[in-house]
């Protein structure tokens, strides 16, 4: 996630192309609810358990959108759903037809990988399911801008080596079959780190309450996938979980921009983008009237003064008067930041 503008599509494009070249089952970029269930019902496959030998059915495919929101629909509270209850991988999913009977599907698995901007986020979704129920289930990964500007972008030779290395990697990692173990240290570090994922919330913002109660699984998983990256034992041991806690860590920094702007008070939407952009001029000030020229087309003076002062009372900015100008100065922490997610 991240503004219009922010290279969230190029980031997308490697991994694309791996997927594609691996042969991995995608769903359309744009599609209804029935077409995505019988695309599911259809990539229906086998897998033999490596240790086990017993064969294990499972519905596997992965939906790559670059624009998430096209993909979601508007309200479309009924795929919203669907999704959520798929979240959970059943052993068994069913779907009653009009005409056409009951599709059946064995072992739910569905990835989600998508890019949108949290406007875009905002209007899409029905306000209360903000935080809760979809959101909740997914790891919001979200960036500002983009890193740097690249005039002519190429590959070097290197990074072709590097590129064949890793699609040779995940080749090997997608023939990967059967249950993962955890090592006893593992264990060990685990109840440790859920006695202090209890106690200690990761993020204090109570729209990602229903995210923390499933965080959790988010570091299961993503200790299995880093288990995978690094070895083919299937064994998951403390460094994988130490590796998913920084990588989660990190991610949670920025996770609460994603839901800027999104909130029930009047005008919340444009406070948060007047705050960001107080925030990030070079001398962290402004004057009102660039103010009010940079948000003419979304709030007015009125409005304005209303958003300022609201500011003020929280001690983000403070109100200079020189030469005849008002000058807005941002004083805000990052304390405040983090936890408003601006």
């Amino acid at each position: 996630m991240g503004p219009s503008g922010s290279r969230k599509g190029t980031a997308m494009g490697p991994a694309y192309d791996f997927l594609n070249d691996l042969g991995i089952k995608l769903s359309a970029e744009a599609t209804t609810r029935e077409a995505l269930i019988r695309a599911l019902h259809k990539s229906s496959n086998s897998s033999v358990d490596a240790v086990t030998g017993q064969l294990k059915m499972h519905s596997s495919i992965t939906i790559f959108s670059q624009e998430l929101t096209v993909f979601l629909g508007y309200n479309n509270m009924q795929l919203m759903t669907d999704l959520c209850d798929w979240y959970d991988c059943r052993k068994r999913w069913t779907y009653d037809t009009k005409n056409m009977g009951t599709d059946e599907i064995l072992g739910v698995w569905v990835n989600l990988i998508g890019a949108t901007t949290p406007d875009l986020l905002q209007s899409t979704l029905p306000r209360d399911a903000v935080g809760s129920g979809l959101t909740a289930r997914m790891v919001l990964i979200y960036e500002p801008r983009k890193w740097k500007i690249v005039y002519v972008p190429h590959l070097s030779k290197e990074e072709i080596i590097i590129g064949k290395k890793l699609f040779s990697d995940l080749e090997q990692i997608s023939m990967i079959s059967g249950e993962f173990k955890v090592t006893e240290k593992f264990m060990e570090d685990w109840i440790v780190w859920r006695q202090r994922h209890e106690s200690e919330p990761a993020i204090k913002d109570s729209r990602f309450a229903p995210y923390l109660e499933r965080r959790p699984m988010h570091m299961l998983k993503l200790s299995m996938i880093l288990s995978a990256a690094r070895t083919d034992s299937m064994i998951i041991d403390d460094v994988d979980l130490s590796r998913a806690e920084k990588i989660t860590v990190e991610a949670e920094k920025k996770m609460s921009r994603a839901f800027s702007g999104i909130g029930r008070a009047k005008l919340v939407d444009i406070l948060t983008k007047v705050w960001i952009h107080v925030a990030t001029k070079k001398d962290k000030r402004i004057t009102m009237a660039s103010l009010l020229e940079e948000f003419h087309y979304d709030t007015d003076k009125q409005e304005m003064l209303g958003i300022i002062a609201t500011l003020r009372t929280m001690k983000v900015v403070e109100i200079l008067y020189e030469g005849g100008d008002t000058i807005i100065q941002y004083i805000g922490t990052k304390d405040q930041e983090d936890r408003h997610g601006v």
